[in-house]
Parts: structure tokens; sequence; C-alpha cells
């Protein structure tokens, strides 16, 4: 078996050897991160040119450069360099054709990227949101920032439990608060309602 892969490799002009060499290496890897992204150990960054910060986007989210967009490149740039030699087509003429591939292909990739990570955006509920609505204490509430409790508040249409703090005297389970301010490790600070609802009348 190891032999007859040494003799068709030996067979093969160096040029067919170049672009079989390189669609195997990133075949290979390609299907490797896509089995640690499967498990939730996927990696992926951008990449900067010349030290710098700058990167080939058009959206900050949308990033064309990266280890998985250049692994999708020269994939296909492989791949379509060993069929296109298989034609028979100049030299010439293949390096276009898997340039062109492996570009579309990172293209692709960085297209598809941009799109998750937009859905990934709008899944991820802005806490600013929160600001000036109502919520219900769950988990009793210290006064004058003494302590953390717990308020239940609806957000992106979903029930969620978060920690709060108050400025004024300790509120109970089941007090009516509205939301005022959002400090550090997302604790929210907030206020009864009946003092909002007493300023307007």
């Amino acid at each position: 078996m190891v032999l007859s892969i040494t003799d068709w490799w030996n067979d093969l002009v160096t040029t067919e050897q170049i672009f079989w060499g390189i669609a195997i290496v990133f075949s290979t890897l390609f299907i490797i991160q896509f089995g640690l992204s499967i498990f939730g150990l996927d990696f992926d960054s951008d990449v900067d040119v010349d030290g710098s910060d700058t990167s080939y986007s058009l959206d900050p989210s949308f990033t064309l450069l990266s280890v998985r967009g250049i692994i999708a490149f020269f994939a296909f740039f492989g791949w379509t360099g060993i069929l296109a030699l298989g034609r028979g087509y100049s030299n010439t003429l293949v390096i276009a054709m898997s340039l062109l591939a492996g570009l579309l292909a990172m293209v692709t990739v960085a297209y598809l990227m941009f799109l998750f990570h937009r859905l990934a955006e709008r899944g991820n509920a802005d806490l600013n949101d929160l600001i000036f609505q109502d919520g219900t204490v769950y988990l009793t509430i210290p006064g004058h920032r003494k302590g953390r409790g717990k308020v239940h508040v609806t957000l992106n249409h979903s029930l969620r439990e978060m920690a709060a703090v108050t400025e004024g005297e300790e509120l109970v389970t089941g007090h009516i608060v509205k939301i005022i301010e959002i400090i550090d490790n997302n604790v929210l600070v907030v206020e009864p309602v009946e003092i909002f609802e007493s300023t307007r009348t």
C-alpha cells in the first residue's frame, strides 16, 4: 500500500505534486477545524497586514483574511488545480483558475461568518433596552447599596433573573421597581416604581 502511494507520487510531475500537496494539507486542516467546531473548540482570528490593525473588512464583522478563510482558499486552490491539470490546461490557466476558485471560497466563507455574526448579535440582548423598564423583586434588595438582591425582568420576550441594587430603602419580594441604570457586571440599579408615578402627578 505504502509502495503504491509512493509510486503514484513519483509518477506525478512537479506541478501536480505542488497542487496535491496543497490540497491534502489544507483539506486536512479544514477537516480538523470542522471537527473542533463541532465540539466547541474552534478557533479563528483576523490576520493583520504588516503588523498594523488594518484588516480587509467591509464591516467590522466582515473579515476577509482569517484562519478559516485562508484554509478555504488553499483547499479550493489545490483541488481546482488538480482538476484543471487533469483536463490538460496550461499551467498559466491552471494557476488563474485556482486563484479564482480560492478567492471565491475565501469570500464565501467570510460572508457566511459575517451572516453568523449578525445572527449572533441579534440573539444577544442589549441590556440597555432595560433602562426605564419595570421589573419585579424576586429576592429582597438591601437598601442604600448595602447588598444585592434579584429582580425578574423581561428582555427580548423572555423572563430573566438579574442581580440588582437600590439607592433607597430596602425592597422586598414582589415589589414593582423601575430600572434606572446598569452598572458593572450587569447589575441593575432599581428604584420603587411609586417614585416615578408620584412625579407624574
